[in-house]
């Protein structure tokens, strides 16, 4: 406990009641509810289950109020209730061809098999304000559908689309390479100690729960020249998936819930060498809740740590495997930087004594102050 400042324990606890109304913010402002930030600030609890690897939006949305809107404060406080929580088992792989899409786009692909669906997204308004959000009264909507759904008098049901991975077309002309065979179990990153060089399974743990700034910059890094990659976008995909397990007791799958998820696949040109053929090469990624950015920052950062598999020279931070891991986990990195700011009294008495020797030397050898 930090109790170096005047005052010890008292003194924490008086920071503590206020930073409570520092989070309350004016009493005579009605006070914001979990379901209103799980609603309307969704895309901030999507960030922070994903940094946070747990899925569970109610939980999310209540760490993103008591971090006053601090999304990596939130990702610790999830992480914290996670690790206290017992774990009974392992999901199946998730299938996500069986997706109930919401958004479906392809940067390659004009004409793409399933058709391409626009869904929830920023990419074609105005960055403008707009002031009408300002207002309290909204106006009275009709009710629809979500998407991949349809209402009937009877209610909503559930609409199957027919969308085939778009990949399946290059696969099928042998131009991109083949998916390499899983020969294990992958690890379990939250369980496991993070070791080098890592397989392909733990490089995705770790970018899915990475930070993403770290993994935007890297990936913007990467197609500016400080590494090899700057693919194309073959399918970014949003919509859930459901989620199952084989009770040992059934020995069969149990679908237990669904959630949602982004999902983005990359090709990246590859021009061969050695044993291996001029083919496209992929770029995977997948995080929680509505995250096109993280997706597809993971994705370019994913093909980018693949450069050793490809025989690529390593001439960029997205390409260093240790780099980018070592450094990717926010609470981690935040809790190095923000440490310094507990009492190190002793060790700058040690430094400040050292300089000062070091400068009497200094004179004593002829040196003179400026």
């Amino acid at each position: 406990m930090y109790v170096a400042v005047k005052g010890g324990e008292e003194a924490i606890g008086n920071a503590h009641k206020l930073l409570a109304a520092q989070r309350r913010g004016d009493p005579a402002v009605p006070e914001i509810e979990i379901e209103q930030i799980g609603g309307q600030l969704s895309r901030a609890v999507a960030r922070v289950m994903a940094e946070a690897s747990l899925y569970a939006p109610r939980e999310a949305a209540l760490a993103v109020k008591q971090a006053q809107g601090d999304l990596i404060e939130a990702v610790f406080l999830l992480r914290a209730s996670r690790a206290a929580w017992p774990r009974f088992g392992y999901s199946e792989a998730l299938d996500a061809d069986k997706m109930q899409i919401k958004r479906r786009i392809s940067g390659v692909w004009k004409d793409l098999p399933g058709g391409q669906i626009l869904g929830p997204t920023f990419d074609y308004s105005h960055r403008l304000l707009d002031a009408s959000l300002a207002e309290k009264k909204e106006p009275a909507q009709t009710p629809t559908a979500e998407p991949g759904r349809e209402r009937t008098e009877a209610g909503e049901t559930e609409i199957v689309f027919d969308c085939p991975k778009a990949m399946r077309a290059l696969s099928r002309q042998g131009l991109i390479e083949e998916e390499p065979a899983v020969a294990r179990e992958p690890l379990d990153l939250t369980r496991e100690p993070l070791d080098f060089p890592a397989g392909r399974d733990l490089r995705l743990q770790n970018l899915a729960r990475a930070d993403e700034g770290f993994l935007l910059s890297l990936a913007y890094s990467s197609q500016r020249g400080f590494g090899s990659v700057h693919p194309f976008v073959s399918e970014l995909r949003l919509g859930t998936v459901k989620v199952e397990i084989i009770p040992p007791e059934l020995g069969f799958p149990l679908a237990i819930g669904e959630i949602e998820i982004t999902e983005c696949e990359t090709v990246n040109q590859f021009h061969g060498g050695g044993a291996l053929k001029p083919c496209f090469t992929r770029g995977y990624g997948l995080v929680f809740g509505c995250n096109e950015r993280k997706a597809l920052s993971m994705a370019i950062v994913d093909r980018a740590l693949r450069a050793k598999e490809f025989g690529e020279e390593i001439k960029g931070p997205a390409q260093d495997e240790e780099f980018v891991m070592q450094h990717s986990d926010n609470i981690e990195a935040a809790g190095f930087v923000e440490h310094i700011k507990l009492p190190h009294y002793v060790d700058f008495q040690a430094e400040l004594s050292m300089l000062k020797s070091l400068r009497e030397n200094y004179r004593q050898g002829g040196g003179r102050d400026e």
